[in-house]
């Protein structure tokens, strides 16, 4: 028989949760093509490891943007891949599959999404907002009547809703999250140092020194690119509250988008909040100090999810989990 998985379809990483097993698959969200023959010649780490490395006739491709799809058929590959490596199709069956989006995606958006996972495999295909499924994944009980708020940072959005009764009551999403925040540090790098990188090295100084509050006693580190005068291979010395002040715009944006959440609910709702606090998860979450920003910013306390990258993948098998129960 098919087993049923839930899909966590990033902007950056595609995580798949199988009922049953957990989470089994967590790969780049990266498909390498090669442009003569449109044949696919890589997909998730392998691909992942071409980006900005790659001969002429090799492009690699992230078909999600700002956490929907932009190229539809290269999706469709990507995900057909990944499941068919799982082997999670029965003899004569396909599993049912819980997909993730983000809250403001568009009739359309959400058709493509529910297409791409139906021709790669799935017999029933569920669509449910990536907030509610990384709460649940996150260990909240959204269905009791209290409120409950989480800011989830992936790699193309923050989705950022307050849930009560298994529901959402009031949400927004940006289109900007981990993705924009390496083009903020590469823009930064550009514009103060005169040193051009890639997508690979402005994430890596985000995950190695990254922070959203200044620091005292900055680390530094090494940073290699070509400089944008001379065209030559160069060597720049940063340090974390440069990075800081590179990630300064979108970091406010975040959150006065919550603040814009918090500004629509109900009071009782709010008590809640400033009770339970904010949940945050994601991969933005790891973030040095953000939990600390968003905290003093919105008074209100702020704590991390046990495991933010897995919450989103865990929360659809879990859904899945529940609505299977429901029907045995």
């Amino acid at each position: 028989m098919a087993k049923d998985i839930g899909i966590d379809l990033g902007t950056a990483n595609v995580l798949i949760y199988v009922v049953g097993k957990g989470i089994v698959l967590d790969e780049p969200s990266v498909v390498a093509i090669d442009t003569k023959t449109e044949r696919v010649l890589a997909v998730g780490s392998e691909a992942y490891r071409m980006v900005g490395r790659t001969p002429s006739n090799i492009r690699a491709i992230r078909p999600l943007k700002d956490g929907v799809i932009s190229d539809f058929d290269v999706t469709e590959e990507m995900l057909s891949y990944f499941i068919n490596k799982l082997n999670v199709k029965g003899f004569m069956s396909r599993p049912n599959i819980m997909i993730c989006a983000p809250t403001n995606i568009t009739e359309i958006e959400r058709k493509a999404i529910i297409q791409a996972a139906e021709k790669s495999g799935g017999a029933k295909v569920y669509l449910e907002y990536e907030p509610k499924v990384a709460a649940i994944g996150a260990g909240l009980d959204v269905y009791q009547a209290t409120g409950n708020m989480v800011i989830d940072i992936g790699g193309g959005t923050s989705d950022i809703a307050v849930l009560s009764l298994g529901d959402i009551v009031a949400s927004t999403s940006l289109r900007m999250a981990g993705d924009r925040m390496n083009a903020d540090i590469a823009a930064y790098v550009k514009r103060e140092h005169g040193l051009m990188i890639g997508e690979h090295s402005a994430e890596n100084i985000k995950i190695k020194i990254g922070t959203a509050v200044q620091m005292d006693h900055p680390e530094t580190m090494d940073v290699r690119g070509r400089d944008s005068v001379n065209g030559m291979p160069h060597s720049v010395e940063i340090n974390a509250n440069e990075v800081e002040a590179a990630l300064h715009d979108t970091l406010q944006q975040i959150i006065d988008a919550a603040h814009g959440v918090l500004e629509r609910i109900q009071p009782e709702l709010a008590a809640d909040i400033i009770d339970r606090g904010i949940i945050l998860t994601g991969g933005g979450s790891l973030l040095h100090g953000i939990d600390q920003l968003i905290s003093r910013e919105l008074q209100v306390p702020v704590m991390i999810s046990e495991q933010p990258l897995d919450n989103v993948a865990k929360g659809a098998g879990q859904l899945l989990e529940r609505m299977s129960g429901k029907k045995a």
